[in-house]
């Protein structure tokens, strides 16, 4: 079933993206077509049922992975989620370690990134008033406690926090570059973290990243196999149920008021 969505209709409360071999999120759902001012966003918006909310679910790279990251459409895909309501982003997604304490299978759930991409358009705020959003603190504190509680009552290895160092794609790293972000010390790379995270957080939703490790980046532990995505889908498909638990356990702490972040006031200090 498809329907045309009106943006004033309140159709779900949290919004859900798909990445790299995570495509569907519900067995019973309902297919929304939603039109946006900046283009289509990646596919079809399914809604469903989680933990008892009403749950909006897009895979980024669309339902087919026919997206390669740095052609997604990241402003329509949050204006989407918006358009239905929703007022909080849960962002997984397939990463690479760059720290040999960040084992394949484990999550970390990222406080800050690092932006390497180019010629993404990462504002919806082209004037005519200024507004300088700030990326201070990217992820919503009470949304990423919940993630790392949610994670832990499943049994998962979580990292409660991390950088995420976010290349332009789609080719994967040279050794010298992921040698050069792991001397940083940054822990995981990723190619669609920006400018998602911030788009989210200039239509004042909030977001938090939960990245499940898929592979240890070229470069790191001497001649590792070089990262390919037959691989990173392949790892991820094996941890699939962990990520699918820590959602079901994180959506069902979720409470509908807003109390414990400022995200819903981002604009309030952004204009003059």
């Amino acid at each position: 079933m498809t329907d045309r969505t009106d943006s004033r209709e309140k159709i779900a409360d949290i919004g859900v993206f798909g990445g790299s071999g995570f495509y569907k999120l519900f067995d019973k759902y309902e297919e929304r077509a939603v039109e946006t001012p900046y283009g289509a966003p990646s596919d079809k918006l399914v809604v469903g049922t989680m933990a008892g909310k009403k749950v909006a679910f897009l895979p980024r790279h669309g339902a087919s992975h026919q997206i390669p990251p740095h052609k997604i459409n990241f402003r329509a895909n949050l204006y989407a989620m918006k358009s239905l309501g929703v007022t909080r982003i849960i962002s997984p997604c397939a990463a690479g370690s760059l720290q040999t304490n960040v084992a394949p299978g484990s999550f970390v759930v990222s406080d800050q990134y690092v932006d390497r991409t180019s010629g993404r358009i990462d504002t919806f705020y082209d004037g005519p008033i200024a507004t300088h959003v700030s990326a201070a603190d990217p992820y919503c504190p009470e949304l990423r406690e919940q993630a790392i509680d949610a994670g832990r009552k499943a049994g998962i290895t979580m990292h409660e926090k991390g950088t995420v160092v976010v290349i332009q794609g789609p080719r994967f790293s040279s050794k010298a570059e992921s040698r050069w972000f792991t001397s940083m010390g940054w822990e995981v790379i990723n190619m669609t973290q920006y400018p998602e995270a911030h788009l989210a957080r200039e239509l004042e939703l909030c977001v938090v990243n939960i990245a499940l490790i898929t592979d240890y980046d070229s470069g790191l532990v001497g001649d590792v196999a070089p990262v390919s995505h037959s691989e990173v889908v392949k790892v991820f498909g094996e941890n699939i149920t962990k990520l699918q638990a820590l959602l079901v356990n994180l959506i069902g702490e979720i409470k509908p008021e807003r109390k414990g972040c400022q995200c819903a006031e981002t604009l309030s200090h952004a204009r003059i």
